[in-house]
């Protein structure tokens, strides 16, 4: 669709209209433009375009303001949509954001980054099944998208197929080597299978990366700890929970997909006295 100078047309026509005006009791109505539907929907597509823009300096209520706006002018088009459904699921209202992205799917069935989106949002809403039908989707489109990969992967992970869950993390990595998170849930596989030193090559190979993540290096000290080396388990505990405090919460431990065999070995670790002394001097610093 050509772009249209919309706001010139919009001011001629004003400008050449002539209204006139009653002596007693006068109220002048604004004229209103008879706007055809392409000069909508082309303005409804750059209204969704300074959405987009906004969300990029995190300006997200006015965002959200613009794509609802955008929505309205061009209810056809996808990119409203699917800008709008990823609004709502930044601001956390994740029934909203499916409502949204499941419009924009229907207006445009092969757009991937769409599918990626929506199964994100399927994810989050525990209907894991579905999850994974729209990623598998999307990375028949465009297959090579690691972030898309390891979505996937934790779909897997959540449905117990965890073939299908190492092999799709392994084609994250194999398409970017670094990207630790899917190194490292291929090592919370192994732990709940038995390979406790398959998990511990994944988790040293993440810390590798990125010495500054969390994760791994708590899953290293649990992983220590229950094999008897207590007091790098206890060092490696304590430097994960000094990076990020969440991890000594079950809730956050679950919601990273850690497995029952981890969480019951975590609590191990969590319960020793130094572990619990450190907790509650975090606790007390944040508070």
């Amino acid at each position: 669709m050509p772009k249209r100078n919309w706001l010139f047309s919009f001011l001629v026509s004003v400008g050449v209209w002539q209204v006139s005006v009653p002596v007693m009791g006068q109220m002048l109505l604004p004229y209103t433009p008879q706007l055809n539907t392409e000069q909508l929907q082309q303005r409804g597509l750059e209204v969704a375009e300074e959405a987009a823009h906004l969300i990029r300096f995190q300006e997200h209520d006015l965002a959200l303001a613009r794509a609802k706006l955008a929505t309205q002018l061009a209810p056809n088009e996808y990119q409203p949509w699917w800008i709008l459904g990823t609004l709502y699921l930044i601001k956390q209202e994740v029934d909203l954001g499916v409502e949204a992205l499941e419009k924009a799917v229907v207006l445009e069935t092969e757009e991937a980054g769409i599918k990626f989106t929506l199964g994100n949002a399927y994810f989050q809403q525990g209907k894991y099944e579905a999850a994974a039908t729209a990623l598998e989707e999307g990375l028949k489109i465009k297959p090579d998208v690691p972030s898309a990969q390891f979505d996937l992967g934790n779909a897997y992970l959540k449905l117990a197929q965890m073939t299908e869950a190492i092999a799709i993390y392994q084609k994250a990595i194999d398409q970017q080597e670094d990207f630790w998170p899917a190194i490292n849930n291929i090592g919370l596989i192994n732990y709940e299978q038995g390979n406790i030193q398959g998990a511990i090559q994944k988790w040293q190979a993440a810390v590798e990366i990125d010495p500054e993540q969390a994760e791994p290096q708590l899953a290293l000290g649990v992983a220590f700890y229950v094999q008897g080396q207590k007091e790098k388990g206890l060092e490696l505990g304590e430097a994960a929970l000094k990076l990020d405090s969440n991890y000594g919460k079950i809730k956050h431990l679950r919601d990273n997909l850690w497995g029952d065999k981890l969480v019951q070995d975590t609590q191990i670790l969590l319960s020793t006295p130094r572990m619990r002394a450190l907790m509650n001097e975090l606790e007390e610093v944040e508070s």
